[in-house]
């Protein structure tokens, strides 16, 4: 019964992952075809970079939706752990993708930077590319808190990770649109406004990255779970009467689940059933804690 409800846990977890990366694959597919437009026809370079990120949130939409699929598979032979960590593969992903962006656009907004200062003259963009920008803001924004929302209740770190991928691209139109607005409002002289705008924006998303790449390396590098986390596995342990000096505790994440090796010392004279029931209440209160995904592997000891 319990491996019933964890897949069904599992089926309906699948499921909201894949409802809120559509939701978001196809305001991204829309914006970017008006962005590409508007750019186009609005003669903004600044406003195809834009386009440009908002193609970028396109595919990560794909990359979430196919690794997803993946990493929801049961254990098999070849993976006793389940396959959890083609989601951390799949942030590792977004999380490049967003550093390229962002170094993109830094290098587009120097140049037009450095070219401008050599005497350069830079074109006018027009009101349907600041219209654009707007409406991305918009849009954007409203898709970043509906799909961090939707992440945090599903425990999905590459829904998160493609919220904070939908917010870059909402400060990246921010950026185009003081830029543009700058621009058009302001006169010749200002039109340096878009490209430094763009470069300020473009550390944001290179930061965002970071921050979505550090954990994912911690975690294909088996860092240990946070102490706060470690202290609490222990204190749950150390709750069952019986049960003393808990050690050599290993902890580490796999994808949305944790992984807790521990050993236990009991009474060496109690029967073998009596300790393997306290092993069995230890592991289903840990799971009841971190998920029902959770790995938990207990070695029993006598007290010495």
């Amino acid at each position: 019964m319990e491996v019933q409800s964890m897949a069904k846990e599992e089926i309906a977890r699948e499921k909201g992952i894949y409802r809120v990366t559509i939701v978001g694959s196809v305001v991204n597919f829309l914006l970017l075809l008006f962005k590409f437009f508007a750019g186009i026809v609005g003669h903004s370079a600044a406003m195809l970079a834009d386009a440009v990120h908002s193609l970028s949130d396109f595919i990560t939409d794909i990359i979430v939706i196919v690794f997803v699929r993946i990493s929801s598979k049961p254990e098999d032979e070849g993976h006793d752990y389940g396959h959890g960590k083609y989601e951390t593969l799949a942030t590792a992903i977004i999380g490049i993708i967003l550093l390229g962006v962002g170094l993109g656009i830094f290098w587009n907004g120097a140049s037009a930077i450095y070219h401008f200062l050599r005497g350069g003259s830079l074109q006018e963009p027009g009101m349907l590319a600041l219209t654009a920008a707007l409406v991305s803001i918009a849009f954007k924004e409203a898709l970043y808190r509906y799909t961090v929302f939707k992440g945090k209740r599903l425990n999905s770190q590459a829904v998160v990770a493609n919220a904070w991928h939908h917010r870059s691209d909402a400060l990246s139109s921010i950026g185009t649109a003081i830029g543009i607005g700058g621009a058009i409002l302001l006169g010749n002289h200002w039109r340096v406004l878009d490209p430094i705008a763009a470069v300020v924006v473009s550390l944001f998303v290179m930061k965002v990255a970071i921050k979505l790449l550090v954990p994912c390396v911690d975690e294909l590098l088996e860092k240990s779970l946070p102490a706060d986390v470690e202290n609490e596995i222990q204190k749950i342990i150390l709750s069952f009467p019986g049960v003393s000096s808990p050690h050599h505790l290993r902890t580490r994440r796999i994808g949305s689940y944790y992984a807790i090796e521990v050993h236990v010392r009991m009474d060496g004279k109690i029967t073998l059933e009596e300790a393997h029931r306290t092993a069995t209440a230890i592991e289903n209160t840990l799971k009841g804690q971190f998920g029902k995904g959770t790995h938990v592997g207990i070695h029993v000891e006598p007290v010495k």
